[in-house]
Formats: structure tokens, sequence, C-alpha cells
């Protein structure tokens, strides 16, 4: 058995192996803490006054041998894709992808470039990049004024829209901005050349793979054309991610958002990006237009999902979903069926065929109208007609009560309709049955025209006896004659 001193050693030793990682792992920590120091450092370093330091993708290798390749390919014609290949192993559907991908990075690299413009030129005219949105056309805009205070001697027709020149002219008249020094000025200048010279390599791009896009998505250009397919797959980054995307995101891709300057919102399209450049947009009615940018979209997926499974290379289930959006929006301009009038039905010559016999006669009697409310339904000329409340108001009672409607009968037979056979019979039987008593209402006095009041024998006057009165002091009474056994 282990005694106490050992177990006490035992726990030393942990305690020196736990020490040891605490070393081990201090040292670690004090390793990535000189790193981090550095990296800050280095970030500190870097200096925000030069441009090659702040965009450096013009100077890649990358970038220099696509737009080398996109320029050759432009250079010379192709017949498309090669029958056979898979898409993924098509040379030029690796160049169009590498070109998706490096547009994406241009534009990046054209905020990078746009946000130093917007740092450096905002001492000079601060409120310009809240009127300007659009990098590349701030940078024209930047490039066109310099250090000009007088923008009624700049012209920037052709590079903003009048309604927006109106608002820059009059906020350059109260901003409180001081002219740029000369070197932040040229920095500033090379800063619009460099993001206009991105601007047109991305345009290159587009042009190139808006050359191919008849081989490389020949459904997806069918619906939107190919200028519009290109710009899509190049913001989406490749056929295969615009065939992974919601439609949702497809209809918003290249949206910008719009400066208006204060006028009205009631005709400017929200969320809808390069869809609004192909056909089926612009020939759709204002009205229609967020119905159809969300139709194109749904449409324009299928379409990539077909074209990244090279399901169709000629384009058939292209052109059918396009004719299926066109029909589909002059569905919706028709107008709406107008409202046929109901026709009465054929009026029926013939007697219809009613069942006779005595159940038809009692339903007959049953409901035919009574002489009281035929009375009740008719009007004297000339006499207004009493009524339940008075006044002409309630019930109207027509001619009942009047002078000249006659009385109304009350049959004292009751109806034979009414009373069933078995009725009939009960009643006779309470008829014969009480003919042998008298009325607890019968009187013994009389009242006659003669003699007034007299009294008299109500039993006698039914004919009836009572008690022996009946059989043996009848006048008319015998005896009985009874015969011997």
């Amino acid at each position: 058995m282990a005694t106490l001193e050992d177990s006490f050693l035992a726990d030393l030793d942990e305690l020196s192996d736990n020490e040891a990682e605490l070393d081990e792992n201090d040292g670690d920590d004090g390793k990535e803490e000189e790193d981090i120091d550095m990296d800050m450092a280095d970030l500190e370093s870097l200096n925000y006054d030069d441009l090659d330091t702040v965009s450096k993708l013009q100077k890649s290798q990358r970038y220099i041998d696509i737009m080398q390749k996109v320029e050759e390919a432009l250079g010379k014609d192709s017949d498309g894709a090669e029958k056979g290949i898979v898409l993924e192993d098509d040379p030029e559907y690796k160049l169009i992808v590498d070109c998706n991908q490096l547009s994406v990075d241009i534009e990046n690299e054209i905020a990078i470039v746009h946000s130093f413009i917007r740092d450096k030129y905002k001492l000079k005219f601060q409120e310009l990049e809240s009127l300007v949105h659009h990098p590349i056309d701030y940078a024209r805009v930047v490039k066109k004024i310099g250090n000009e205070t007088d923008l009624t001697l700049v012209d920037l027709e052709g590079l903003l829209p009048s309604a927006i020149i109106m608002v820059v002219s009059v906020t350059a008249l109260t901003t409180k901005g001081s002219p740029l020094p000369e070197d932040v000025l040229q920095k500033v200048l090379e800063a619009c050349d460099r993001a206009l010279d991105l601007d047109s390599a991305r345009k290159k791009v587009f042009d190139f793979v808006e050359s191919k896009m008849g081989s490389i998505a020949p459904n997806l250009s069918a619906i939107v054309g190919s200028a519009v397919a290109a710009k899509l797959m190049g913001t989406a980054g490749g056929l295969s991610a615009l065939a992974k995307m919601p439609a949702c995101n497809v209809q918003v891709l290249g949206h910008k958002r719009k400066n208006l300057a204060g006028f009205s919102s009631a005709t400017s399209q929200t969320r809808v990006g390069y869809l609004e450049q192909t056909e089926i947009f612009q020939s759709t009615p204002p009205g229609l237009r967020a119905r159809a940018s969300r139709l194109v979209a749904a449409k324009s997926t299928l379409a990539a999902r077909v074209d990244a499974t090279r399901g169709d290379p000629l384009g058939k289930n292209g052109k059918a979903l396009r004719e299926e959006i066109r029909k589909k929006i002059e569905k919706w301009q028709e107008p709406p069926p107008a409202r046929q009038p109901k026709p009465l039905p054929v009026p029926d010559s013939e007697p219809k065929k009613r069942r006779g016999g005595r159940r038809l006669r009692k339903m007959k009697e049953r409901y035919a109208v009574t002489d009281m409310r035929k009375l009740a339904n008719r009007m004297a000329f000339g006499t207004p007609e009493e009524s339940s409340l008075g006044d002409g108001l309630g019930e109207g009672y027509g001619m009942l009560g009047q002078a000249g409607s006659n009385r109304l009968r009350v049959s004292s037979v009751p109806s034979k309709l009414k009373i069933n056979a078995k009725v009939a019979k009960k009643l006779k039987e309470r008829q014969y049955a009480g003919g042998a008593t008298t009325s607890g209402l019968t009187s013994s006095l009389a009242f006659t025209p003669v003699q007034g009041i007299e009294l008299c024998n109500p039993q006698q006057a039914l004919g009836l006896g009572s008690g022996t009165q009946s059989t043996y002091f009848s006048e008319s009474g015998t005896f009985s004659k009874l015969k011997k056994i």
C-alpha cells in the first residue's frame, strides 16, 4: 500500500506538470500577441495616401493574364463550345468563369477606389457623395469639377440627369469645403482615372461573356438576352452559381440605389436589377412591371439550371419559356369578361300535372283563403281602413267591420276534412253518453213571453225521465212479461 508521503509526492509531481503546461501556453499566447502586434504594425505602416498601396488588382498577374486572354478571344471568332465536351471541361467556359470572378473583383476594387476618392474629396465638396451614389458617376463628376468653385462654369451635361445637376449646382454654392492642395488633387484625379479604367475593363469582360452566351447559356439568353445574361452570370459568379440562386435573389441582381433628389418615387422601380434592361420588362405596361420582373426572374432561374446541366444546347426550352411569359403578360392585359345577363326560364305553356284525389282536396281546403282574409285584403274606395294600432299604424283590417261588407257566416257544421272518422265516432259516442246527464249550468227557470219567469223541469223539457219515473209511472210504459223456465 502507498503511504501518505507517497501520495503527497504524486500530487507534487502533477502540480509540476500542470505548471509546465501553463508555461508552454503562456509562451504560445506571447507568440500570438507578438503576431498581432506585428499585424497591427503592418496595418499602421500602410500609407493610405498612396493609391498603389490601396488598389493592387491592376498590377496582379491574374488580372493581366485574364485580360490578355479576353482580348485574344475577342479578336478571333469561334463557333462556340465543342460538342461532346462537358461544360466544366470546356476551355471557353473556364475562361468565362474566370472572367466572372474577375468582374466581382473589379467591382470590389472600384468600391475601394471610390472610398479613396470620397475620403480625399470630401474636404472640397462633402455633400457630393450624398447626391451622386454610383461610384463611376462620382469619379466622372469629381474629375470634371476638380478644384473649381463655381459650378456654373463646369458642364456636367451627359454625366448626370438634369435634376441632379441642378441640385449639385445649388448645393455647391452653400458648401463649406475649401480647394484641395495640388498634390492631393493629383492623387484624386489619378484615382478617378483608375476607377474609369477598371470600369472599361469590366465592360470588356462583359462583352466577351456576352459574345459566348449563345453557346454557354442559350436558354437564358433566349429569355433575357445575351447582354443581361452576361451581367447576371458576372454578378452571380458563374452559371453554376446563378443556377443555385433562388429567383428572388436573381430579381435584384444589379440593383442600384437611386437618388430621387426630393422627387416623387411613384414611377421609380424598386427591387429590380438587370432584369429591367430586358425587352420583356421594357415592353410591359408600368402597372404590370413588378409582376413581370418576378415572372422573368423565376423563368430565368429555370433556364439557368437547364444550361448548367447542358440539357438543351439548342435553346428550345428558353424559347418556350419566353413564349409562356409573353402569353401570361398578354393575359394580364385582357379586360375582365363582361357580366352576361341571366336569361329567364322559358315559360311552360302546358298546365302542370297535379295529382288529384282526396289528399289534394284536403290540402286545397286546408290552405284555402277564408272569407275573413279576403275582406282583410280588400279596401273600399274613399273609406279609410281600421288598423291594429290606429291612425293607419300596424296591420290594416281592410273591409272588416265596415258597412256594406256583409256579415261573415260561420258554419255550425264542422269541416269534414278537419275531423276524421275516428274523431267523428268519438264525438257521436260523447253525444249519446251525455244525453242522459244534465249540465251543471242547466237552470229550472224558463223565460217565456206569456208568463214571464216559469219554474219547469229541465229533464221533462229534454223528454227524459229520472229514476223509476221513466219506467213504472210512464204513460206509455207497460208491464214486463217474464217467461217461466
